[in-house]
């Protein structure tokens, strides 16, 4: 499938995009947002300058994604795996994401402002402290 096609499917039916999805899927500069996809399996995916504004990631997999300078502002990532995930440069303004799994993320230079992350999960973050810092200015 092509990006096009990959993102239709992920828009219309994430049931059968998690059946069909492929190892590693190219999605740099996809348009998804409001958006819902919960429970999306985008784990390895390719996400770099994607719109994600104001989507429903709760309970989605994005573990080792990269989500380098995605606009990831207001979406919900309540329990979302951030396991390995590539945030560098993200705009994660006023982002939901509490309860998510961060270990080993990146999070330089992500605009961190108004983001709850509450009960999240903080290990071997990369970023994290210089990030919020630079967000609170």
């Amino acid at each position: 499938m092509n990006k096009q096609e990959w993102v239709k499917l992920l828009k219309t039916d994430v049931k059968m995009f998690n059946e069909t999805r492929e190892e590693t899927i190219d999605l740099r500069g996809a348009s998804l947002s409001d958006a819902n996809l919960s429970h999306a399996d985008l784990r390895n995916v390719d996400l770099r300058n994607a719109n994600l504004r104001n989507v429903d990631l709760r309970y989605a997999n994005l573990r080792n994604a990269d989500l380098s300078r995605a606009d990831l502002s207001y979406a919900n990532l309540r329990n979302a795996n951030l396991r390995n995930a590539d945030l560098r440069g993200a705009d994660l303004r006023d982002a939901d994401l509490s309860d998510v799994d961060l270990r080993n993320a990146d999070l330089r230079n992500a605009d961190l402002s108004g983001v709850d992350l509450s009960r999240a999960i903080f290990r071997a973050v990369q970023g994290y402290r210089r990030t919020a810092l630079r967000s609170e200015n």
